[in-house]
């Protein structure tokens, strides 16, 4: 009991506010001036570089970074934020909710259609940010912008679960094409796993991965110049 004092002492001491459950740490919350905006979900900070949780801006070999990190720019640059603070990743960033005037920037940038939902793990905020992706994705927001090509490129197959083992190269992707004119498609998933591959007019296009979807849950993205061709979740 002496020790659980002493803790909830330091931490109220220290201008940081924990919330628990079942006497765990969930997240920290505190402010912090917002010094640059690196891309549509990562920015820096006088306390270091956040990433926002649970979204996936477009990367810069994608349309639609630009105004993805514009947007981000336009909203927090040089503005102290509140930040809801979850972990660190591989990286080094912070991984964070950012609040500014009310409202959560994380899903600000889904209801603009400017990224999309990633996820690892679930948490409170998950059911609105699910709704503002869902809110972009039936108005053809954004990236959501549905292709007037989208109606030629038909999803056969995809093979997410690699067997005997995972990384065996046994991911398998077939589409197939109804018209007859080529494209060039951007392919992703929900991370930041991208390709650029061909179909010829009339064809079927086949080809393995490995280690790119996750057999837990993940989405095929795929978009041509004009748009978005096809989305499948799992």
């Amino acid at each position: 009991m002496l020790k659980k004092l002493i803790i909830i002492f330091l931490v109220i001491s220290s201008g940081i506010f924990y919330y628990t459950l079942t006497g765990s740490v969930v997240y920290e919350e505190f402010t912090s001036k917002v010094i640059r905006v690196i891309d549509g979900d990562t920015f820096e900070t006088d306390i270091g570089k956040i990433r926002l949780k649970g979204i996936n801006a477009p990367e810069k070999s994608m349309f639609l970074y630009e105004e993805s990190k514009n947007f981000l720019k336009n909203t927090i640059a040089n503005k102290t934020i509140a930040l809801e603070s979850y972990s660190i990743d591989k990286y080094g960033r912070t991984l964070a909710y950012a609040f500014y005037n009310g409202k959560n920037i994380n899903e600000e940038i889904l209801k603009e259609g400017l990224g999309t939902l990633y996820y690892y793990e679930k948490d409170s905020h998950y059911k609105k940010l699910e709704k503002a992706e869902e809110f972009a994705r039936l108005n053809e927001i954004g990236i959501w912008k549905k292709s007037a090509d989208s109606y030629c490129l038909e999803l056969i197959k995809l093979k997410y679960k690699e067997s005997p083992k995972r990384c065996t190269n046994n991911e398998l992707l077939i589409l197939k094409n109804n018209c007859e004119k080529d494209f060039t498609l951007l392919i992703k998933d929900d991370a930041t796993h991208i390709y650029r591959e061909k179909i010829s007019a009339n064809s079927i296009f086949s080809k393995n991965f490995s280690c790119i979807w996750n057999d837990e849950g993940d989405s095929l993205f795929i978009w041509n110049e004009k748009g978005l061709l096809i989305f499948y979740r799992y």
